[in-house]
């Protein structure tokens, strides 16, 4: 752990005997004085969490008092919090897609952004009836479980390389009831793939290596580093999946990559560079920013 990302032992905090409302207020203080962003809300998350209580049910016991055993686990995770940890791995939980996903330090915590991919691969194949769709850098599964729940017919390999990663997808395909339609596998890129594919969807590591001293300390203390240096331009895997995506787009797949958000043009003249004649566009996310790189034939 970075030095001074350790929380003082004033900042630990004493919540027995507080009313959920005042320990949930005692702990947002505690984490906007650390600088967490929307601390209230990750006071609620997290005391919701222990408690296992949804929203509706936490809003109506704000004045009942905070027992001994809560307030020992409170305080745990308020420590993990304030030394940076992500709440998504703190609660073993992040939404994506509005799907509860099951989340760990295994695998990249799914982002807001990455839902463009599932949107534009959705409609890609919504007049095929039994699609396969190939899913490079899988990691949680979040991109191929939000498919095969939202396609009734997709068949979705999911591919990474990391083992740890791949378990999680599975168990996340299986809570969701598709597990029957979404193969885990581990391999490098797209080397695993045999055959034709109707979509490549993509979320590989695009963080510049020069770029991650300045990344937040959840991200760079907690995340893995495989799942997001990109390398010097932070283009160095994602233009290895272009080499290896070439013969499956000349074959009418349709290849969809997350990109950073200033690295439309470049990626775009990689992607020519690797298949110069096909079709080569970058879309924007709801912010307006370059986020996704389509190529097609």
């Amino acid at each position: 752990m970075e030095a001074g990302l350790e929380p003082a032992d004033d900042a630990r905090l004493d919540l027995r005997g507080l009313s959920l409302e005042q320990a949930q207020r005692s702990a947002a203080k505690a984490l906007a004085a650390a600088g967490i962003e929307e601390p209230l809300l990750e006071a609620e998350v997290l005391l919701r969490h222990v408690l296992g209580l949804d929203r509706a049910a936490f809003f109506s016991r704000l004045d009942e008092p905070l027992d001994e055993a809560a307030a020992r686990s409170y305080e745990g995770a308020l420590a993990r919090r304030l030394a940076r940890e992500p709440t998504a791995y703190i609660t073993g939980h992040k939404e994506f897609y509005g799907l509860d996903l099951a989340v760990s330090p295994d695998a990249l915590i799914p982002r807001p952004e990455t839902e463009l991919l599932v949107e534009r691969a959705l409609a890609a194949i919504e007049a095929d009836a039994a699609p396969l769709v190939v899913d490079v850098g899988a990691g949680c599964g979040a991109i191929a479980v939000a498919l095969a729940v939202n396609h009734p017919g997709v068949r979705v390999v999911a591919v990474d390389v990391s083992r740890p990663a791949l378990a999680l997808a599975a168990r996340n395909a299986k809570a969701f009831g598709v597990a029957a339609r979404v193969a885990a596998v581990q391999g490098d890129l797209l080397a695993c793939i045999g055959g034709a594919c109707r979509v490549i969807v993509a979320n590989l590591p695009y963080v510049r290596s020069g770029d991650w001293d300045a990344l937040a300390p959840e991200i760079r203390l907690n995340e893995p580093r495989l799942a997001l240096d990109g390398g010097p331009d932070g283009l160095a895997v994602i233009r290895r999946l272009l080499e290896q995506a070439a013969p499956f787009v000349e074959k009418g797949c349709l290849l969809l990559a997350e990109i950073g958000d200033d690295q439309g043009a470049a990626a775009a003249a990689a992607a020519r560079a690797a298949m110069p004649a096909a079709r080569v566009s970058v879309e924007p996310d709801a912010a307006g920013r370059d986020r996704m790189l389509v190529v097609s034939a």
